[in-house]
């Protein structure tokens, strides 16, 4: 009886702590979807100082989505959300399943330059040579090719596919089956859960990226979403600033409220995208952590 009131009280206090964290984390995006759902009036009047909108209104997303600027920086962001975690799943699967066949020649080193970019960081002026000497500054693909694949989520794949017995393989070479029908019908069904957690990962990244927009990207009109939306919230003063905040200065409302818009509109896309991913994503972020 003992036990079980203890349990109950720590399960007690670990919802509560949890809880409250959550409600914590949650109130600043509200307070944000909120403000931009408020009328630029009622704004003006209440200093911000509101909770819930006295009237309703879209009049923010309605001027931010008709906005070229915006709309532009948001083809970016999607273009690089899509196409890079297409190609990054593409190149992380091909060649975690290629270092996790042992008749690989030369598997023992590039097992070993894996590693290597794992725990040695390079810094910024080694991928930024690299990226000039590739002529891709000032280019959206400067943003995805550098960034393909990660040494990390190759060791993580490489367990899962280790972990594949050898007598699939071995019976759809049989079939007459070559290396890459085996990859593609057999072995790419069989990691789905981790392609999809994968996936989230990579795409999340993409339609985050911001550093490495600014170090290679001159051109505002190829901006991705973080960066514009970084020069509208904070970096108003500078040329990029002036672009960004020209959504909100061609017409009588104030800044903030197309800023809490602004920010919803980058935020929400990526979040969507989880609820397609769920059943597999708790079976994938755990691939190659345990082997039957």
């Amino acid at each position: 009886m003992k036990r079980n009131i203890r349990g109950w009280t720590f399960d007690f206090a670990v919802t509560s702590i949890l809880t409250f964290a959550g409600v914590i984390t949650i109130i600043p995006f509200l307070y944000i979807v909120l403000v931009s759902f408020a009328t630029p009036s009622e704004y003006i009047q209440k200093a911000g100082a509101f909770i819930f909108p006295t009237e309703w209104t879209l009049v923010n997303y309605q001027y931010l989505l008709s906005t070229g600027a915006f709309i532009q920086a948001g083809a970016n962001s999607a273009f690089l959300a899509i196409v890079g975690t297409v190609l990054s799943l593409a190149v992380t699967s091909s060649f975690a399943y290629a270092l996790s066949r042992r008749r690989l020649r030369g598997r023992k080193t590039l097992l070993l330059l894996v590693l290597i970019s794992i725990l040695f960081n390079p810094g910024i002026i080694p991928p930024y040579l690299v990226v000039k000497s590739l002529g891709l500054i000032n280019s959206i693909w400067s943003l995805i090719i550098p960034a393909l694949t990660s040494g990390w989520y190759i060791f993580l794949m490489k367990s899962f596919y280790d972990s594949i017995p050898v007598s699939l393989e071995e019976a759809a070479s049989i079939d007459g089956c070559n290396d890459m029908g085996i990859w593609v019908k057999i072995i790419l069904p069989l990691s789905l859960p981790s392609l999809a957690a994968f996936g989230l990962f990579y795409a999340v990244s993409y339609w985050n990226v911001f550093f490495h927009a600014i170090l290679y990207i001159n051109d505002f009109d190829k901006w991705p979403l973080q960066v514009l939306l970084q020069n509208m919230l904070i970096d108003s003063s500078t040329s990029g600033g002036d672009l960004a905040i020209q959504i909100a200065s061609e017409q009588e409302m104030p800044k903030e409220t197309l800023k809490m818009a602004a920010v919803v509109v980058a935020t929400v896309p990526i979040i969507l995208v989880y609820p397609f991913l769920q059943k597999h994503f708790a079976k994938g972020v755990m691939v190659g952590s345990v082997k039957e």
